[in-house]
């Protein structure tokens, strides 16, 4: 139950999604796709007032928040090595060249890594928007 996600922050996040879609498109009420979207929005609405008592798990972090702390941990991990790389450059006698050395190749890795996730991420977006509707 620790890796589900909340039933009702879902549906906060469709109903989000259903009021940017007619927002534009409210000259347009015959538009096939977001008509089954709204009904199948509806029907899902309703079976969840069926399960009221469910809550949100607080164990369970929020992915734009954990991307956001990736993605700021991947540059002071940057800028870390990148300080030492200057200040031993500069002569400063406290940095020795295996320190300037692991932490080059701990900002490489990191980038590395973040840099495949955007890329899985680009590719699930990109087969959401192929199935079709």
């Amino acid at each position: 139950m620790v890796d589900r996600a909340d039933i009702n922050s879902v549906l906060s996040q469709l109903r989000q999604v259903r009021q940017q879609i007619q927002a534009p498109q409210d000259n347009q009420k015959d538009v096939p796709g977001v008509n089954h979207l709204n009904s199948e929005v509806d029907k899902v609405q309703k079976s969840s007032q069926n399960y009221p008592d469910i809550k949100a798990d607080p164990n369970v972090p929020n992915f734009q928040a954990m991307f956001s702390n990736a993605i700021n941990n991947v540059n002071e991990t940057q800028m870390h090595s990148a300080s030492l790389s200057k200040r031993f450059e500069k002569g400063d006698p406290q940095i020795d060249l295996p320190e300037v050395m692991i932490a080059a190749q701990k900002a490489s890795v990191s980038f590395d890594a973040m840099k495949e996730v955007r890329n899985k991420l680009v590719d699930a977006y990109k087969d959401i928007m192929n199935m079709p509707v």
